[in-house]
């Protein structure tokens, strides 16, 4: 089956998600695993950051096993075979070239498809799926496979106990077919935005055309300011989700359901607080799954749909930041649609 139809600028007015389906690695580390090796422990963890495991990849896999079983279990979520686009929201590819999208989509059995990455860090899933509205918007795909895949566990120095216990690594995706904006699924107005200027707040120094290798121990992994990037992400989230929840005609008490980038639990916890919705309406996983950085928000919007937590016809707000800085945030009326779900493949 397929979406691709003759374009009709009468019947593009948005992107409908029409599938999903997550996938994380098998191996667990918690935080025991992690106080063996460094001077950290449960508690301390749990306190900081509310996480108290983490999927990781093993030697020998990569971001794009998981985005392809992602993508793989999103398609057979809507009942498709094929799709018009596929787009990869990461920030660890398997290479600095190429991209790791078009692998994934030959690997799906997509051939030919356009197919290219989005790097906006833990915001990712967010400007992919703005990015993919905008080409069924302009007719270029009737449908377009999302995907945020990352592993963070390949760029966060093990031995760091700022980092190390907070990220970890996953895939989730959606698919979206072009429909009306009246329909369940389809992606309310997008608030997207960018502050350059702090940049180096969450950063990998060495790598880049600016840095192509190492100048000091430590330059390969990603560096964070976490008081700073804490300020940052509650104001921009914050400020964000209320712009879109007011472009969409909504109020937060409109909203059913509030999924929020997990990045760590205090950060969820603020922003709810300041957007005024109680905690029981926040999707939160980060316990067991760390920060999964683009795919954090398609892999807890799949966990709540396994649990019945977020329901067909529920008012979802969906926010995140990450480093860049960027941020954004966007609403949708959530569809009737089954979930492809696979932990541990």
């Amino acid at each position: 089956m397929s979406v691709e139809e003759v374009f009709n600028p009468a019947e593009s007015r948005a992107a409908v998600v029409c599938g999903a389906g997550a996938a994380v690695p098998l191996h667990v580390e918690t935080n025991d695993d992690l106080a063996r090796r460094m001077d950290t422990s449960d508690e301390w963890i749990r306190r900081r950051t509310g996480i108290g495991q983490r999927h990781i990849i093993k030697p020998g896999e990569a971001t794009s096993d998981l985005a392809v079983e992602a993508g793989r279990l999103a398609m057979e979520s809507a009942g498709l075979n094929e799709v018009g686009s596929v787009v990869v929201a990461t920030t660890t590819p398997d290479r600095v070239c190429p991209s790791t999208a078009p692998e994934v989509a030959s690997r799906l059995g997509l051939t030919g498809v356009a197919a290219f990455d989005v790097n906006a860090v833990c915001s990712g899933f967010l400007y992919g799926l703005a990015t993919g509205a905008g080409l069924i918007a302009a007719g270029v795909s009737g449908s377009v496979l999302m995907i945020g895949a990352d592993t963070f566990s390949t760029i966060v120095d093990p031995l760091d106990r700022s980092t190390a216990p907070i990220f970890g690594d996953g895939a989730g995706a959606f698919v979206l077919r072009r429909g009306r904006s009246s329909e369940p699924g389809a992606l309310g107005p997008f608030d997207l935005g960018s502050d350059g200027h702090n940049s180096d707040l969450a950063a990998v120094p060495a790598g880049g055309s600016r840095q192509k290798a190492a100048e000091k121990p430590g330059d390969n992994f990603l560096s964070m300011a976490g008081k700073d990037m804490y300020r940052h992400a509650v104001d921009r989230m914050t400020s964000s989700a209320l712009l879109a929840l007011r472009r969409a005609g909504w109020t937060p008490a409109d909203v059913d359901r509030v999924v929020p980038h997990q990045a760590n639990i205090r950060i969820i916890k603020a922003v709810a607080k300041h957007l005024a919705v109680p905690m029981d309406h926040v999707i939160v996983n980060i316990d067991r799954l760390g920060n999964t950085a683009a795919a954090s928000i398609p892999i807890a919007i799949a966990d709540a749909m396994a649990k019945g937590t977020i329901q067909p016809g529920h008012r979802v707000l969906v926010t995140g930041f990450g480093g860049g800085l960027t941020w954004g945030s966007t609403t949708l009326v959530w569809p009737q649609i089954s979930l492809r779900n696979s932990y541990g493949r």
